[in-house]
């Protein structure tokens, strides 16, 4: 000890130079000391018999100390995007789930894991299936679905997506079992469609899985490629059947409205003639009732009266008249127009029409010239 003096353990050091002025602590004694409060602080008790390499080592362990457990804590640190939620697991069981943000969970205690809920995901597949016609289809079908329970997307099912590509695929063999091959290749893929969301819905809510349909997509439906060619035909003649109605059709339009209107005519021809019987009966009825009401002031005249009339008819309808002579075997052929010809003088008449005073003066002669004819006929069978 060159530079302290000698004495007991309260002797403080004294610098040579400051001619015996107290200088600043010793190194070692500062050590010592910070490692007495280090030790307070763990726990530990401080050795007055340590050597200066302990208490070096022991300065050194605390400062490690507190850096790991800053760093520790620093670690549990983390942020949640706001498209995520986080799933917190303590010691392996569900916590909670947390919201978007700054977030702090004991790290090495707490494990995290985040889950997109907002990311609009898809699956597609393509089946080949019997409809309920028993006829083969193939369908590509597309699946839009996003994460609404993060808890049960983690935690409920070992592998989510693929238990939703399942359950579609089991969701579309049902609806489309049960579904006509024609309303499967054309106007019923919409409807297909939605029965297969909402039966894909009630599935996946059964597993739990925590995912939300939001849209169900028919892309394709076909034929397999080993009947397109049969499956063609098929549509052709479907097609011809298509046109073959629309002529139909278009003939019945043109000749429907044409019978009906012949059916109208024919209608309406029958009530007119009705109309016309019935007035004709009933303008009989009153003739006859009148004559009746003369005949019955004078019968002779009247009966006169309808016999001319009766023969002026049948005399105006007709140029002959066959006579049926009384006695003889012979009818007699009257040409009445050649008989009124030449009782209008001999000469040629242009108007043969007959009148009343005509068929008269006719008859009259006629009746004259058949007396004569018999008179004659008698006279020559009483010479014999």
């Amino acid at each position: 000890m060159a530079w302290n003096e000698p004495g007991g353990g309260n002797n403080k050091p004294k610098d040579p130079w400051s001619g015996g002025n107290q200088g600043p602590p010793d190194l070692d004694e500062a050590l010592k000391k910070l490692q007495k409060k280090l030790g307070g602080l763990f726990g530990g008790g401080g050795s007055s018999g340590g050597g200066g390499s302990t208490g070096i080592s022991g300065a050194m362990l605390g400062v490690l100390a507190v850096g790991a457990l800053l760093i520790w804590a620093l670690m549990g640190f983390y942020q949640v995007d706001q498209q995520e939620r986080g799933v917190v697991l303590r010691f392996g069981k569900y916590l909670e789930t947390v919201q978007p943000g700054l977030q702090w969970n004991p790290p090495l205690i707490d494990e995290v894991t985040t889950v997109n809920t907002t990311k609009v995901r898809a699956v597609s597949l393509r089946e080949i299936m019997l409809t309920q016609d028993e006829n083969i289809v193939e369908v590509k079908l597309s699946v839009q679905y996003v994460i609404d329970d993060p808890a049960k997307f983690v935690l409920k099912v070992r592998d989510p997506e693929r238990s939703l590509q399942h359950a579609s695929q089991s969701a579309l063999r049902h609806v489309v079992g049960g579904t006509s091959m024609d309303m499967v290749l054309t106007g019923g893929r919409a409807q297909i469609a939605v029965d297969v969301k909402s039966r894909l819905q009630d599935y996946i809510n059964l597993y739990e899985t925590g995912i939300l349909v939001r849209q169900v997509t028919v892309d394709e439906s076909k034929p397999p490629t080993q009947v397109q060619a049969a499956f063609d035909d098929v549509i052709k003649a479907r097609e011809d059947e298509e046109r073959v109605k629309n002529e139909a059709e278009a003939y019945a339009n043109g000749i429907v409205p044409e019978a009906r209107g012949g059916a109208q005519r024919q209608i309406e021809e029958a009530s007119a003639y009705k109309e016309e019987v019935i007035a004709n009966a009933e303008g009989e009825a009153e003739r006859f009732n009148k004559l009746l009401a003369e005949y019955r002031k004078a019968p002779e005249v009247t009966r006169e009266r309808l016999y001319l009339d009766a023969v002026q008819e049948v005399y105006t309808n007709t140029s002959k008249v066959m006579v049926d002579v009384e006695g003889g075997n012979n009818v007699m052929y009257l040409p009445l127009d050649k008989l009124a010809a030449q009782s209008a003088g001999g000469g040629i008449v242009r108007d043969t029409k007959l009148n009343s005073s005509n068929i008269r003066e006719l008859t009259n002669a006629v009746t004259e010239q058949l007396r004569r004819d018999a008179a004659a006929a008698g006279n020559r069978r009483g010479g014999r």
